[in-house]
C-alpha cells in the first residue's frame, strides 16, 4: 500500500475545510507541464494526474480555482467535465472500479489569483515583478487541479517556461534549466511524497548561491540587490541543520532552498524542501534569525511528517517553535528554559479558551497553539528527561517519515517513549496542555 494510499484512508475530508478535498481516490503523482507569462500573469498547463480508486467513482471532482479547463482524458479517453468556481468535476466514459489506478490528463489556462480563505488570501500570488505561492492551508487549486487535502501526499515533476530573466524556484530536485524559444524551460522533480499545500512555485528576478548546510545541498535564491544581507542573515543555516540533525534525525530531502523575495511578506512560509522570505526578513541585522530556525524545523516537523488533519496543527507548529527555542540556546542566546518562562508569561494574560489540540478552523493558527503547543513538549520532556525526549523525538521522525499522522498518534508514542511505569502520568500531562482550555502549572523538573 503506498504512503498516498495509507494517507488518504486514514484522513478523509477535512471538517475545518468543507469542501475541499475528496477520500475517494488517492493521488500517486502530479506531472505539471506550466507556460507562465509574467507580465501579462497568463498560465497555461496540463497536469496528469496518477491515482488509486479508493471507492467506486462514477465520477471524480478535483480542486481548481479560477482556471479553465480546455479538454480532459481519463486513461486516454474524452471525459465530460463540468467547473464551478473551485472545483472540476470528470465523468469517464466508464466509471471507475475500487482499487484500480487512473489517469487523468487536464489541459487549463487562465490568470491565477489568490483565494479567499478564513485565513486570508490563499496560493498564487503576483508580486510586483515575479510570483509567489502561499498555499497553507487551501491555495494550491490556484495552480493546478489536485486533490487539496494534507495527508493525500504525492510525488511530483513539475515543468515550467517562464519568461528569460527570471528564475524559477519549485520544489525537489532541478533536473534543468535550458533555453527555450527565447524564453527558459525549468524541470523539477520531487521524489518524497509531498502534500498539496507545500507544492509550489516561485518566479523573480532572482540569483542563486550554492551553500553547504552539513553536509546537505543548500541554495539561497534573492535579488542581486540585497546579498549582502541575505548572506549575513542565513549565515548561520549550516550550524542550524548540524543541530537539527543531531536532535531529530537525518534531513529527509534532497537539499534546502531559501527563496528571499524582493517584497515585503507578512510571514514567511515553508514549502517542501524550501522556505520563502520577504526582503524585510534579510535586514541584514538577524532580526529574524529566530524564523529562519522555525522554517527549517518545519522540514522535519509538518513537511516530513505532515497531519492527517488541519485540527492537529499544532505537532507542526508547537515543535517548530519549541525548536526556534533549541537553537536560540545552541547559539548562545536565551535559554529554552528561559524562552518557556518567558512565553508561559504571556500566555498567563491571555484568554484561556482555546483547546490547542483541536482549535477550530478559525483559530488553527493562532499564536497560542504555537506556543502553548512547544510548552507542551517543555513539560514533555521535563517529565521524560532530555534522552528519553530526544529519542522519542529521532523516532516519531523516522517512523513517520512521508507519512501523515494526528495527536492520537503521539499520545502513543509518547506514552511508549515513557514505559508501562510512567504511561499514565505522559497520557495525563499531555491531555492537559491540549484538551483543557485551563493553562496547566509552569512545568518543572
Amino acid at each position: 500500500m503506498t504512503g498516498a494510499l495509507r494517507s488518504a484512508i486514514s484522513g478523509g475530508v477535512d471538517p475545518y475545510l468543507p469542501g475541499i478535498g475528496d477520500d475517494g481516490y488517492a493521488v500517486d503523482q502530479y506531472t505539471l507541464d506550466l507556460d507562465y507569462r509574467v507580465a501579462a500573469n497568463r498560465l497555461s498547463g496540463s497536469a496528469e494526474i496518477s491515482a488509486m480508486a479508493l471507492r467506486a467513482l462514477p465520477r471524480l471532482r478535483f480542486d481548481l480555482s479560477g482556471l479553465r479547463v480546455s479538454r480532459v482524458r481519463v486513461n486516454g479517453l474524452k471525459a465530460r467535465h463540468t467547473q464551478t468556481p473551485h472545483h472540476l468535476t470528470v465523468t469517464p466514459a466508464t466509471p471507475i472500479a475500487a482499487g484500480d489506478r487512473v489517469t487523468v490528463q487536464i489541459d487549463y489556462a487562465g490568470s491565477p489569483r489568490s483565494r479567499r480563505s478564513t485565513w486570508g488570501p490563499v496560493g498564487w500570488e503576483e508580486l510586483d515583478d515575479g510570483v509567489i505561492v502561499a498555499a497553507q492551508p487551501s491555495g494550491a487549486s490556484t495552480w493546478f487541479p489536485c486533490n487539496d487535502h494534507p495527508s493525500d501526499k504525492a510525488h511530483y515533476d513539475i515543468r515550467i517556461v517562464a519568461d528569460a530573466g527570471y528564475t524559477v524556484v519549485a520544489n525537489g530536485r532541478q533536473v534543468s534549466s535550458r533555453p527555450s524559444g527565447g524564453r527558459r524551460a525549468w524541470h523539477f522533480v520531487q521524489e518524497q511524497p509531498t502534500s498539496t499545500y507545500l507544492a509550489t512555485v516561485q518566479i523573480g528576478r532572482y540569483t542563486s548561491t550554492k551553500v553547504d548546510l552539513d553536509g546537505v545541498a543548500g541554495h539561497l535564491v534573492y535579488p542581486p540587490a540585497i546579498a549582502p544581507r541575505v548572506k549575513h542573515d542565513f549565515r548561520e543555516l549550516g550550524a542550524m541543520m548540524a543541530l537539527y540533525r543531531r536532535l531529530f534525525g537525518e534531513y529527509p530531502f534532497d537539499g534546502y532552498t531559501v527563496v528571499v523575495t524582493a517584497d515585503e511578506l507578512e510571514i514567511p512560509l515553508e514549502a517542501q524542501g524550501a522556505a520563502i522570505f520577504g526582503a524585510n526578513h534579510a535586514a541584514g541585522d538577524d532580526a529574524w534569525n529566530r524564523l529562519i530556525a522555525h522554517e527549517l524545523a518545519h522540514q522535519w516537523f509538518g513537511n516530513s511528517v505532515g497531519v492527517s488533519a488541519w485540527e492537529h496543527i499544532w505537532l507542526n507548529e508547537g515543535f517548530a517553535c519549541y525548536s526556534e527555542w533549541l537553537w536560540s540556546e545552541d547559539r548562545g542566546g536565551p535559554t529554552v528554559e528561559e524562552c518557556a518562562r518567558q512565553h508561559y508569561g504571556g500566555l498567563e494574560e491571555q484568554p484561556e479558551d482555546i483547546v490547542i489540540g483541536a482549535p477550530g478552523a478559525a483559530d488553527m493558527f493562532d499564536d497560542r497553539v504555537y506556543k502553548r503547543g512547544a510548552l507542551t513538549l517543555h513539560a514533555l520532556r521535563r517529565l521524560l528527561g532530555d534522552d528519553a525526549f530526544f529519542a522519542l523525538l529521532r523516532d516519531w521522525c523516522a517512523d513517520n517519515r512521508y507519512g501523515s499522522v494526528g495527536t492520537v498518534d503521539f499520545l502513543h508514542a509518547a506514552s511508549a517513549a515513557a514505559g508501562s511505569g510512567r504511561g499514565g502520568a505522559v497520557r495525563e500531562l499531555l491531555e492537559s496542555w491540549l484538551f483543557a482550555t485551563a493553562l496547566p502549572a509552569f512545568p518543572r523538573g
